[in-house]
């Protein structure tokens, strides 16, 4: 078997098909500077150093600024793609569904003896002399504090969910590992594999495991196997918007002199500016030639074609997992627990939790409307599972109609009792509060689904934060989407792998994102269905390939039907990119610099 080239997952021999072939058919104040590197091995020869670099600066835009550089603490993927230039997977997978090897000298299989014939176990085997960009060597004692670092409940990564069916992780030797599930697992790829699989060292941040992870140096000074390393990441300006300040950062990258490929990467130096505003920055700056590269555009068709005018770059776009969607908070953001926690599981939502209240507000809003605002970045759609295609449920939901949404409020006694013109029941009125990130497109958004449901007897105030915020980290801040201290909100999300049970796990009780677990956890909204937590349950054993796609489908199905949450658009991923920068090959399964040991000029 090729131990380099992309593989797809193995089967299951006579028990079941793997479900994977399957699926697939806020900132430091000052600079930081990168840890003190001792070398405890020799760099490569000055003939490789002369072919790694020839290219010169590679030159960054995310206009969400990057507030940290762990990957197992990120809070959007502003941060997971900016640690990516540094962290590296076991493996990951193209945009055709391939795993792909990165630290791992070949894919686990039956054929190979890695894929254990039970479904409990996988075995992977380590590239040999990999190092550290310290220059210390990498093994399996990594992977398996990884493991440890992203399932300890005091550090509260952000990636638990893809380590919570792993039971334990042995290091059999320095190159050899292997995963010990707790039951039968037909997503064995969950841990070390892809967004949330970066393998982070030992020697770093085992001195942080515990309560100072979120504290820990390291954070914004990374010692990664990736071909770049960091030198500094500091603030360049600090903005105000909306009333709140806004820090912009600059992160300096240099090639790393022990990454594994002599001639890799390209660029001597990468540097990355981040924050300052909106997509139409990032624009701007491909169109004047300023960036070679430009983060998460969801442009319309005429300004994607202006770009092109430009002669100096392009829109790169290709379909991928996220969805666009409006998730209804299931706790009260203006009720308090003792210790001043809001949105708390303590108190359900005053009106949300009425089936019929969210039924009217889905039946109210108009899709087609709000995609037509993305052009060709993006299609409506009912599911929040629309990627890979097999999974689509293509389920009819609520279909836009607002006589519809008045009559279910009439029925179910939401009426105006005081004449105020807004509805309310037993005293407690349809008023909501709708945040989202300021983006021209989020803004024109909300405005069609306030003026909706204000049209049908609901008050509804919009909130626009700034993305690095609503993004960002919770410390010190109120406005993430992850505390949702508002009755709705609007962002995109995604599935990070072609099995979406990680994913999924988004809407289980066990998983409501609380101040107790410092919001760290996946279930934003706090909704809780003991049915859905049934099915979700029986995915995770289930080893028939077809069967696992009717558990996935009915998922998709049951919270689309309990307006559990309201997709609105599958959107394209798209990147502004320098005619001149090659090499650049996205896919919905990984970040955009997944592959950048690859990018060229």
């Amino acid at each position: 078997m090729n131990a380099t080239g992309p593989q797809r997952p193995p089967t299951l021999g006579r028990i079941a098909v793997f479900v994977l072939i399957s699926l697939t058919q806020a900132c430091s104040p000052a600079t930081t500077p990168a840890p003190s590197i001792q070398p405890s091995a020799a760099a490569p020869s000055a003939t490789a150093a002369a072919q790694r670099g020839r290219d010169g600066t590679l030159t960054l835009f995310y206009w969400q600024a990057p507030t940290i550089l762990n990957p197992h603490l990120s809070p959007g993927s502003k941060d997971l793609s900016a640690s990516r230039l540094t962290y590296e997977p076991l493996a990951s997978y193209d945009k055709d569904g391939n795993l792909v090897p990165f630290l791992a000298a070949e894919i686990p299989s039956l054929e190979n003896g890695g894929v254990a014939t039970d479904g409990k176990s996988v075995t992977w085997k380590l590239k040999p002399d990999l190092k550290w960009s310290d220059g210390k060597p990498m093994t399996a004692d990594d992977v398996r504090f990884t493991w440890q670092y992203a399932t300890t409940p005091e550090v509260g990564a952000t990636s638990s969910a893809s380590y919570s069916a792993v039971t334990n992780v042995v290091a059999v030797d320095p190159t050899t590992v292997r995963v010990e599930f707790k039951e039968r697992n037909p997503g064995w790829t969950a841990p070390f594999v892809g967004v949330t699989g970066m393998i982070i060292p030992k020697h770093v941040f085992e001195p942080f495991l515990g309560a100072a992870a979120k504290d820990a140096p390291p954070n914004l000074a990374p010692v990664g196997t990736g071909p770049f390393r960091v030198v500094s990441f500091g603030t360049e300006d600090v903005l105000v918007v909306g009333g709140e300040a806004v820090p912009t950062v600059k992160i300096v990258y240099e090639a790393n002199p022990y990454y594994r490929d002599p001639g890799k990467p390209a660029f001597a130096k990468a540097i990355l500016h981040g924050g300052g505003g909106d997509a139409t920055v990032g624009v701007n700056a491909i169109k004047d030639g300023s960036a070679d590269f430009a983060w998460n555009l969801q442009v319309d068709d005429a300004t994607a074609e202006q770009v092109s005018a430009g002669g100096k770059g392009q829109i790169v776009a290709v379909l991928g997992a996220f969805v666009e969607r409006i998730m209804l908070n299931f706790s009260d953001p203006n009720k308090e627990t003792k210790d001043g926690e809001r949105s708390s599981s303590s108190f359900p939502h005053p009106s949300l939790t009425d089936p019929q209240v969210r039924k009217a507000i889905a039946e109210a809003i108009d899709r087609d409307a709000i995609a037509a605002l993305y052009g060709r970045g993006g299609v409506a759609t009912a599911d929040i599972l629309a990627s890979p295609a097999n999974l689509e449920s293509n389920h009819v939901a609520p279909a836009h109609d607002l006589d519809a949404a008045k009559a279910t409020l009439d029925a179910a006694g939401w009426t105006d009792h005081d004449g105020d013109r807004i509805r309310d029941k037993n005293g407690v009125p349809l008023k909501l509060l709708f945040q989202t990130s300021i983006n021209p497109v989020r803004q024109q958004a909300q405005n069609i689904v306030k003026t909706a449901l204000d049209s049908i007897g609901f008050d509804v105030e919009l909130k626009n934060i700034d993305s690095s915020i609503f993004f960002g980290p919770v410390e010190g801040q109120t406005s993430t989407r992850r505390q949702f201290y508002s009755d709705l909100e609007e962002f995109a999300f995604s599935n990070k792998s072609p099995d979406p049970t990680a994913y999924m796990q988004a809407w289980t009780c066990d998983q409501v994102a609380q101040k107790a677990n410092n919001w760290s956890l996946s279930n934003w909204s706090r909704y809780c269905n003991p049915a859905y937590d049934a099915l979700w349950k029986k995915v995770t054993v289930e080893l028939d390939p077809a069967a696992r796609i009717s558990l996935f489908k009915q998922m998709n199905d049951l919270l689309v039907d309990d307006v559990a949450v309201i997709p609105l658009v599958h959107l394209a991923d798209m990147s502004g990119a320098s005619l001149s920068l090659k090499g650049l090959d996205l896919t919905p399964w990984d970040l955009e610099p997944w592959n950048i040991a690859d990018w060229h000029r």
